[in-house]
């Protein structure tokens, strides 16, 4: 199958200030792209070569899997932001989050804290286990919960070209800003879809 750059829900200006066209003209327009056609290049004459996103993730390695996990984890993440996004959760996703980590603002300081001290380049996810209990994940590199059997819910993207002509190296201040961008409407439903 052919891999496909996803249109975004919002134009390129949208998330301004938060993050910049600029920003994105590079990281989905540049970065995002780059991955797509790399993927499609490397699963010609594979067995991978009619696989979908998630099988990609799950049973391939190597460039195959760098640049299919790239494609899923940038369009995951990019695909939960919203200029009209921040705020906090409701219903059973709101609920859960309570009683995970004890309150919304102990849960947003614990998934930050985990992007601010990733080491090098990754993902900070929230996940559900086999149980549907959350918790949060840090991965490096292309790395993606899948593999560990989570199901993903809400990712943020802490390679540097997320930020770096926005915030330069001051990656906390990204991470400030990503939280008014969330569109928990779309967490939800991947929630409730568990």
């Amino acid at each position: 199958m052919i891999h496909e750059l996803p249109e975004l829900p919002y134009a390129l200006n949208e998330l301004e200030p938060s993050i910049s066209q600029k920003t994105l003209e590079f990281h989905y327009g540049k970065h995002h792209q780059a991955y797509v056609t790399n993927l499609n290049n490397l699963i010609k004459g594979t067995a991978f070569e009619k696989a979908g996103l998630e099988e990609i993730v799950r049973h391939s390695e190597g460039g195959i899997f760098n640049n299919g996990a790239q494609v899923y984890n940038h369009t995951f993440y990019f695909m939960a932001l919203s200029p009209k996004g921040g705020g906090e959760p409701k219903g059973a996703l709101a609920s859960a989050i309570a009683e995970t980590f004890g309150s919304f603002a102990a849960f947003k300081e614990e998934f930050s804290n985990a992007g601010a001290t990733l080491f090098g380049s990754g993902w900070v996810w929230l996940v559900a286990d086999s149980h549907n209990k959350l918790r949060i994940m840090k991965k490096n590199n292309a790395g993606n919960p899948i593999t560990d059997g989570m199901t993903p819910i809400l990712t943020m993207d802490v390679w540097e070209h997320a930020y770096y002509l926005d915030t330069q190296n001051a990656r906390p201040k990204y991470i400030e800003n990503f939280w008014n961008l969330v569109n928990w409407k779309v967490i939800e439903k991947r929630y409730d879809e568990l």
